[in-house]
């Protein structure tokens, strides 16, 4: 058994559909991922790379790295994380990051590294949570919310890069934060006509929506606005359709994992960001 890898995003659809739609909350990350690019130009989508490992000839595994953002590896054995590294030195691929489930990112980190003679770090550790039930703060602080429009582009993304500023991620995508904003997908929690937050979250795709760049500026924070919106975008995805409402937390901020456990979030995995250079 071994690694197929390559840049054709339908190849890898056509040989990974299966195993990611069939547990979509654990392949949150790659089903959003693949569908964003299908909404781009080929021309646009950067230096992308897919990779699938098969078990009785069918795919157990994936690996995913587009643009900026660290690898993505899915659950996998050890001596599929280790094939894995020898056949990412045969494509000459760089990893400079990798997002592996905890069980997956100690072998990988020790094949990379004898393999590359990188030396590995751990950036984050973070935490996948699902949606059990939905518990609303009650009461809700003053204000209530609205999904974004054309209108508030230039605020949702300075938000949006704020956000990632503060996390220490890659930079935004000007082009997918206005398509999120086309499509419903960013609410504000206003107050007195002033939006104070924003939660974002990716498009339904089987079944599936993750939230992402929940946002409160300094000057507004610790009013419960970020708990607010983050369970309004919720109920939003949940009217419009989804099954499973998932996000990840950074393990080392106890505030926002106690905010989401309170919202109704259950953990799913952990996994650890790597880093080697």
């Amino acid at each position: 058994m071994a690694w197929t890898l390559t840049d054709d995003l339908d190849a890898f659809r056509a040989h990974t559909d299966e195993l990611l739609r069939g547990d979509p909350v654990a392949h949150t990350v790659p089903l959003t991922v693949v569908d964003t690019l299908l909404g781009q130009e080929p021309d646009r989508r950067g230096d992308v790379l897919f990779g699938w490992w098969p078990r009785a000839g069918t795919p157990a595994a994936t690996f995913l790295r587009t643009g900026p953002y660290p690898a993505m590896l899915s659950a996998m054995p050890e001596r599929a994380a280790r094939e894995l590294a020898d056949a990412l030195r045969e494509h000459a691929a760089a990893v400079s990051e990798a997002n592996c489930p905890r069980a997956v990112a100690g072998p990988f980190a020790e094949a990379w590294t004898s393999r590359s003679g990188a030396a590995s770090g751990v950036a984050m550790r973070q935490r996948l949570y699902r949606l059990d039930g939905l518990a609303a703060p009650d009461p809700p602080p003053a204000g209530g919310p609205r999904v974004a429009g054309p209108g508030d582009r230039d605020l949702v993304l300075a938000w949006f890069g704020a956000f990632s500023w503060d996390g220490g991620h890659a930079t935004i995508d000007p082009a997918v934060v206005e398509g999120r904003v086309a499509k419903g997908c960013v609410t504000l929690w206003e107050e007195d006509g002033r939006p104070v937050a924003m939660a974002g979250r990716s498009p339904t795709v089987a079944g599936m929506t993750r939230i992402a760049h929940v946002y409160t500026p300094p000057a507004h924070r610790r009013r419960g606005y970020g708990a607010a919106v983050t369970a309004a975008i919720t109920r939003e995805a949940q009217d419009a359709g989804a099954e499973h409402v998932v996000l990840f937390t950074d393990l080392a901020n106890p505030t926002s994992n106690a905010i989401y456990w309170r919202l109704g979030f259950r953990p799913v995995e952990d996994r650890v960001v790597l880093t080697f250079g």
